[in-house]
């Protein structure tokens, strides 16, 4: 939220070739509790005035000899970072008020003066401009701290595969469809299971000589969308020697709770004759 004190700590500049203008802003300003109120009568140095102090606010007379007001709304709009323009006009011509909008202006005041509305407008153009310019920093503050959220959640992730890769023989991921999408070490054939795009790379085939009633068992878990901790299961190989393997994973789901795939770990034991 805007506060009045923030609104009257507004940074406001003042452009008119009107020196009693001039005066009589100011000190309509002062008395209403601005603070930060300066001016000048020199149309030619605004734009080196803004690109310095970034005003909250210009008060900008239109009709100026040598650069009128319409020439420093386009130099103001080539120095403008954000895009917005904080120009309020001062003309005392109907017919200039629509092509001030028109090149930039947010709102006007009319000549002479009503200093209650004078007053009002400015206000209330403050009150939208800090809000706007508190939107972006959050904006900004958002992004930033979403960019840090992100790379700190990469770098735990990156954490994570290490210490498994390290902590066992295997590490995989399996996605809905229980297809492998991501293998570290012979997986598959810790498994005896046989995904047809790895498959190719992996000889193809189904692992034959193990226990059916363990495995049949393990992938009863994994239907069910079960964790299994520790689960162990063997084979027996062709050579009459026997492998027993350990296995552990988890189901993995979004944030609308929707079955995304497994991942796992998993180490061999030891190989009997």
């Amino acid at each position: 939220m805007v506060t009045s004190a923030d609104i009257l700590n507004a940074n406001i500049l003042i452009v008119d070739d009107q020196e009693t203008n001039v005066q009589l802003l100011e000190q309509m300003l002062l008395e209403a509790g601005y603070t930060r109120v300066a001016s000048t009568m020199d149309p030619y140095g605004v734009c080196a005035l803004h690109r310095k102090n970034r005003y909250d606010l210009i008060l900008l007379d239109l009709q100026m000899p040598g650069m009128d007001g319409f020439q420093v709304m386009g130099g103001l709009k080539e120095i403008a970072a954000d895009d917005y323009l904080p120009v309020l006009v001062i003309t005392a011509q109907p017919d200039h008020k629509l092509r001030a909008l028109q090149a930039g202006a947010k709102d006007f005041i009319s000549k002479p003066f009503d200093l209650l509305e004078v007053k009002t407008r400015i206000h209330n153009m403050l009150e939208v401009r800090l809000l706007y310019k508190k939107l972006e920093h959050y904006s900004k503050v958002l992004e930033q701290a979403v960019q840090e959220r992100t790379a700190e959640l990469r770098e735990s992730e990156a954490r994570y595969r290490s210490l498994t890769e390290l902590a066992s023989d295997w590490y995989w991921e399996q996605d809905e469809n229980m297809n492998f999408t991501r293998v570290s070490g012979p997986v598959l054939e810790m498994l005896g299971i046989r995904d047809g795009a790895l498959a190719e790379k992996t000889g193809g085939g189904q692992a034959t000589g193990w226990n059916e009633a363990e495995r049949t068992l393990l992938q009863a878990k994994i239907a069910a969308r079960q964790p299994f901790l520790d689960f162990a299961f063997s084979r027996v190989n062709a050579d009459g020697s026997q492998e027993t393997f350990r296995v552990s994973g988890e189901p993995m789901f979004n944030q609308s709770a929707r079955f995304i795939g497994y991942r796992g770990i998993g180490v061999k034991l030891a190989a009997k004759k």
